[in-house]
């Protein structure tokens, strides 16, 4: 039998983990997601732009993207059709996306595909698989055989640390909650670590609300009008994103240790020291989360930061090197706070 690997609650809260990356900026990040609506709703165009959008580094529906290879198994597809799509949405061809037509199903080649592919291409940052029916085995769509497909694809994206987004149907049947209409058993949302469902709010209409929810992400209901001649979904009500406090802090704490290079102390006295370069409230007991959450951050502007148990209480060490800062903005004599929010 092997021994339980456990962590403790302290160490999961000191240790500064990776951060999760999004490949599209508050919608798809690493992990599997499913992309699901009705026939001819809009789902293949959808997965298309969003593969050129990652390809090229440009924005997709409003959001910023992170510009990486892509590839899509178009599995229902000829070359021939996706030839004509690609045309419909750009004349620039991009080296950094790649199709297929054909592939081995789940749990029969699949996975080592994909890594041979990733292994070629390292800067691989998203898949779409068009559609999930299309790499099942069997036609079994029970709980234990949904949950076991989509689980083999979960484990791998988070092997390859990439977004696979796998596009599936939804129900014939009109449902209060969209989600509820993925094909299926439950099986399959519960396995993904996000979902989202594309439903045209009256069939031909070329008007649809995009409805996603996840793991990572914030629950949205994005509308979208499928715009004819660009042959895209064009957002009709972008959002905007709320401005984050942790930032405010950050940037805060970088003025204040560029100056100082060290510091060690307890929470409350970083919080009076932050004081003399802020007004904006920052409370003690969010300091340490703040660090933590934001290490790799704080790595990229050459700050280290260290949280050690002592007799007299926990303690915050932080340090300084210049030459370990990537930023545009060592080599400036005075950086305002608020300039710094826009870059942290």
């Amino acid at each position: 039998m092997k021994k339980l690997i456990t962590r403790s609650c302290e160490e999961i809260m000191t240790t500064v983990y990776k951060p999760i990356e999004f490949v599209i900026d508050g919608l798809i990040a690493q992990g599997l997601y499913i992309l699901a609506g009705a026939p001819k709703v809009g789902k293949s165009w959808l997965a298309l732009d969003m593969c050129l959008s990652i390809a090229k580094g440009e924005k997709i529906l409003g959001l910023k993207t992170s510009q990486g290879t892509a590839l899509y198994l178009c599995l229902e597809d000829s070359y021939a059709r996706i030839q004509n799509r690609l045309y419909e949405l750009t004349d620039e061809p991009t080296e950094m996306l790649y199709f297929s037509v054909m592939s081995d199903p789940i749990g029969g080649g699949l996975e080592e595909q994909i890594e041979g592919f990733m292994s070629e291409h390292r800067d691989l940052k998203i898949v779409f698989i068009d559609t999930l029916q299309m790499v099942r085995s069997d036609t079994d769509s029970s709980y234990g055989s949904d949950y076991k497909d989509l689980s083999v694809l979960k484990a791998l994206a988070d092997k390859l640390e990439i977004a696979i987004i796998v596009v599936h149907h939804t129900r014939k049947c009109k449902d209060t909650d969209p989600f509820n209409m993925i094909s299926g058993s439950t099986g399959i949302s519960g396995c993904v670590d996000g979902s989202m469902v594309l439903i045209e709010t009256k069939r031909g209409s070329r008007n649809a609300k995009l409805y996603c929810v996840g793991r990572d992400i914030e629950n949205a209901e994005i509308n979208l009008q499928f715009d004819s001649d660009l042959k895209k979904c064009v957002v009709t009500d972008e959002p905007t994103a709320p401005k984050s406090k942790a930032n405010i802090f950050l940037a805060a704490l970088y003025v204040y240790i560029k100056k100082r290079i060290d510091f060690s102390g307890t929470a409350s006295e970083l919080v009076s020291e932050l004081k003399e370069v802020t007004q904006e409230q920052v409370y003690p007991n969010r300091v340490t989360r703040d660090l933590v959450q934001n290490g790799y951050t704080l790595g990229k502007y050459g700050i280290d930061f260290q949280y050690k148990r002592t007799r007299n209480g926990r303690l915050i060490i932080l340090h300084y090197d210049r030459e370990r800062d990537s930023s545009d903005s060592k080599n400036t004599s005075e950086v305002t706070v608020n300039k710094l929010i826009q870059k942290v």
